[in-house]
């Protein structure tokens, strides 16, 4: 009985795994309704993931307020947005529109979030530039190429580096959909291959993790 416990998991997910597989290449109406019956179901578990998910939320940065503990304003302010938002959606349901946009989600959205998510990335700025400027050190022949193809793509990509450099613009182009499409196309391969390898050790029980624990 307890073998049958633990294998169980495990079944159905060889099971599914198959299945699924053998029905992308199966174009039968059966099988188009298979996928249909699967994604509305997939759905309907999103959604009750997501309620679980907005809970664990909840009850993490509660018991971090609790206690006090180091950024607890943080969860307090985390708690404003999220009820914030919620207080928001309901009150405005089915209301006109506010100062331009569609709703007044969209208002928040539009006029608080768009702002903040803006913020973040020029936060962000500061340290991607700063990462470049240690990356891009022509401390050896191959990092004088990197630097050299970067600045090449940069003064393409702006009008100003191809009235300075006319032929920048060419040559940037030539190097995104040459150079750099060749080495994103072999990572695509690599990565793809890799998705295949871990599907097919999910299916057939060797990788565990999923399941709370490791490989057997």
């Amino acid at each position: 009985m307890i073998f049958l416990r633990r294998q169980l998991p495990l079944l159905i997910t060889m099971i599914t795994g198959l299945l699924f597989a053998g029905q992308y290449y199966v174009p039968h109406p059966a099988s188009e309704q298979l996928l249909t019956s699967a994604t509305k179901w997939l759905q309907i578990v999103g959604g009750f993931a997501l309620v679980l998910g907005v809970t664990s939320l909840f009850h993490q940065h509660a018991a971090k307020i609790r206690r006090k503990e180091e950024g607890w304003g943080y969860s307090l302010v985390l708690y404003a947005g999220m009820l914030g938002t919620i207080a928001v959606g309901l009150w405005a349901n089915g209301k006109e529109s506010i100062e331009g946009a569609a709703t007044a989600f969209g208002w928040v959205y539009s006029y608080m979030l768009v702002p903040l998510q803006g913020t973040m990335f020029a936060i962000l700025a500061f340290f991607i530039a700063s990462a470049a400027y240690r990356s891009f050190r022509a401390r050896s022949r191959e990092a004088a190429v990197l630097l050299i193809a970067a600045v090449i793509v940069m003064m393409g990509r702006v009008p100003l580096g191809e009235y300075l450099i006319p032929l920048s613009g060419d040559v940037s182009q030539w190097i995104l959909n040459v150079l750099n499409a060749s080495v994103r196309r072999a990572i695509l391969i690599g990565v793809s291959l890799g998705a295949v390898a871990l599907s097919f050790k999910i299916i057939f029980g060797v990788e565990r993790s999923y399941l709370g624990g490791g490989k057997e």
